[in-house]
């Protein structure tokens, strides 16, 4: 049997950099976030776990109580929906695994449906989570003096615990896995592109046409350098900063800085 050639390199590991630049995105951003922190959490079996994951759920349930996201999140959806559908009557396409995104986005979009506009009142209307909500405004408020009932609660076993989570958590599932659906294909909506920034500046502008709402910057994985993003959906400028400790300010580099860049 052939060995594989020796002299291949394996593909360098990168470091993602991203920066939404549309409202919707930043929200969807701050729920995936927040919603695969807590589901980690969740998974584990200690008391101080326990109390992440309740404190990502307020969290979380705190960002779903502004605004309607879950019209945001179906609106998406269904732009997503459009996108692919687009793409059937064009040749070379994989159509299985294009069908299988739409069959997905169809699924992700009923469940949003189907939750209705009330699927949060279960947990705004639970005495438990609101004692937590109300003391975890104060520094060290949910202390076990201050909430001996939720000190007793983390007391249980694990899956006694788990019971209560995988209800609080399953009102919010639908929509929070239909964001990761819908980020996961803007991400993939676009191919990173090989750029300079000269001196460490790298400014671009967006053409008419443009429906950005993510920057995706991809660096080598040991840089010690690290982007600073700031613009909006027609202009955006990106500052490499040089970094050595948390004791020392970071400062533009003045050297040139090769990159990747999405603009999903």
């Amino acid at each position: 049997m052939a060995k594989p050639a020796s002299n291949v390199a394996p593909k360098a590991a990168q470091a993602h950099y991203e920066q939404p630049v549309s409202e919707r995105m930043r929200t969807f951003m701050r729920l995936e976030f927040l919603y695969r922190q807590m589901l980690y959490n969740s998974e584990l079996e200690t008391n101080w776990a326990a109390r992440a994951t309740i404190d990502g759920l307020l969290e979380i349930l705190a960002i779903l109580s502004r605004g309607d996201v879950r019209s945001e999140v179906h609106k998406e959806l269904d732009h997503q929906l459009d996108v692919l559908q687009r793409y059937q009557s064009q040749p070379g396409v994989d159509s299985g695994r294009l069908d299988a995104l739409v069959r997905n986005l169809i699924d992700s979009r009923a469940e949003v449906e189907a939750i209705g506009t009330s699927f949060l009142q279960p947990l705004k209307e639970s005495d438990f989570l609101n004692a937590i909500k109300n003391r975890s405004a104060i520094p060290g408020g949910t202390c076990e003096f201050d909430l001996p009932e939720y000190s007793h609660w983390l007391r249980q076993p694990h899956d006694r615990r788990q019971e209560d989570l995988s209800i609080w958590i399953g009102a919010i599932r639908p929509l929070s896995d239909a964001v990761l659906e819908a980020l996961w294909l803007i991400r993939e909506s676009a191919q990173p592109v090989d750029k300079l920034a000269i001196n460490g500046m790298y400014q671009h502008s967006m053409q008419k046409d443009s429906h950005c709402r993510l920057l995706r910057i991809n660096l080598p994985d040991n840089s010690t350098l690290y982007p600073e993003i700031s613009g909006s959906q027609h202009r955006f400028t990106v500052r490499f900063l040089e970094w050595s400790t948390v004791a020392s300010r970071a400062v533009q580099t003045g050297h040139d800085v090769p990159f990747q860049l999405s603009i999903c």
